[in-house]
């Protein structure tokens, strides 16, 4: 339900935005509100609370807001209040930022590797990327993951590079058993 929210409402704003050319200057509102709700426990705990009614919590949505960021930001948050879907705001303005993101052909990848990559490393990664995808640009994250043993993982939105050694090691033993099974079914 969260996802269907997040989309329908991010799509919404996502088109108004570019109707009125005000993309850019409505990220850097929806990044601000964004870190100001995720800094402010209080506010949450209101907008959560079950003996506050709605038209309170609007009213405090357009007291803290108004006149602070565009009528459509402060409409869409209203309307979200209004809809009982507070708790989707974040995932709202998340993929609001996702698709601006998209329409710049900026990719978000996430890498994984089993030892700490160099910075020259970091580079070659973000090169190949650059090299096989259709963005222009990268916000690259990396971590580290012992497990792995060797070699790396990259994800980027719903795909996944999986070149590691411990994913390696699962297909080879996984092969390796069938072959026996084979093995095993021709001797009497």
């Amino acid at each position: 339900m969260a996802k269907l929210v997040s989309k329908t409402y991010g799509d919404a704003l996502f088109e108004l935005a570019l109707e009125n050319g005000t993309m850019d200057a409505l990220l850097e509102e929806i990044t601000a509100v964004s870190t100001a709700l995720a800094e402010n426990e209080e506010l949450t705990k209101l907008m959560n609370h079950p003996k506050i009614v709605k038209e309170e919590k609007i009213r405090l949505i357009e007291d803290i807001f108004s006149g602070r960021v565009s009528r459509e930001l402060v409409g869409m948050m209203r309307m979200l209040v209004e809809k009982d879907h507070y708790n989707e705001m974040q995932d709202v303005f998340s993929y609001y930022i996702d698709c601006v993101k998209e329409q710049k052909d900026i990719g978000t990848a996430y890498v994984t590797s089993a030892v700490p990559l160099s910075d020259a490393q970091k580079a070659a990664v973000e090169e190949r990327l650059l090299a096989t995808t259709k963005y222009q640009k990268f916000e690259m994250h990396y971590d580290m993951d012992a497990d792995l043993i060797g070699g790396m993982v990259i994800r980027i939105g719903d795909r996944v590079v999986d070149s590691s050694i411990r994913t390696k090691l699962f297909h080879l033993t996984s092969e390796l058993s069938k072959i026996q099974l084979k093995v095993g079914e021709g001797t009497p």
